[in-house]
């Protein structure tokens, strides 16, 4: 019996060395250069793929960083999406006045970014009006509504250097005191950075 178990702790090393005998060959070079984990500019791929999300989102209590006489609105959100999976958004923004002809409120000076399945973070910039009334394609319980364009500016992990953009179509309803968010656009990312 005890030989048996020699034989096959023995069998089970000698497959378990050439399994990895391939992935030891890839990481030599890495290693020996001081870079695993890091890509050379001549091995990066960049691809543009198209980035679609949708948050829920709870306004908080308002913060400080507008100032005097401009209120700070605060939202964070819960939703999922093409390359961020079930994650979180969050948005700080400052609301910057009224239209002159009352009819859409300007905001802007936007803090926001999203977190991903992962843990990565997704830096974002959007700005532009809530407008009232809703347009004719919105259901009857929308109050007002925002359709503006965001940018993606980077982030950590897998968005590391990552752009693209995009419109929003957002907007606030009679039936929840939820925001509600579809985003529609593109990503440009390192290809297969996990």
């Amino acid at each position: 019996m005890k030989t048996i178990k020699k034989l096959f702790i023995l069998a089970f090393c000698f497959a378990l060395c050439l399994a990895c005998s391939d992935l030891g060959d890839e990481l030599t070079g890495d290693l020996k250069s001081g870079e695993l984990g890091s890509h050379k500019d001549g091995d990066l791929k960049m691809v543009t793929v198209p980035f679609i999300v949708n948050y829920l989102g709870t306004y908080m209590p308002p913060g400080d960083k507008c100032g005097p006489d401009v209120f700070n609105v605060i939202v964070d959100g819960v939703g999922d999406g093409t390359h961020v999976g079930c994650s979180t958004i969050h948005f700080d923004f400052c609301i910057l006045g009224a239209s002159a002809d009352g009819d859409s409120t300007y905001y802007g000076d936007t803090y926001a970014y999203i977190v991903a399945d992962n843990g990565d973070s997704l830096f974002v910039s959007i700005e532009g009006a809530v407008v009232e009334p809703p347009l004719e394609d919105h259901p009857d319980y929308v109050v007002n509504y925002w359709r503006d364009p965001f940018e993606i500016l980077g982030g950590t992990g897998r968005f590391e250097g990552a752009t693209g953009g995009g419109w929003s179509d957002d907007y606030n309803s009679t039936e929840d005191n939820y925001s509600h968010h579809h985003w529609e656009g593109t990503i440009t990312m390192v290809k297969g950075k996990r």
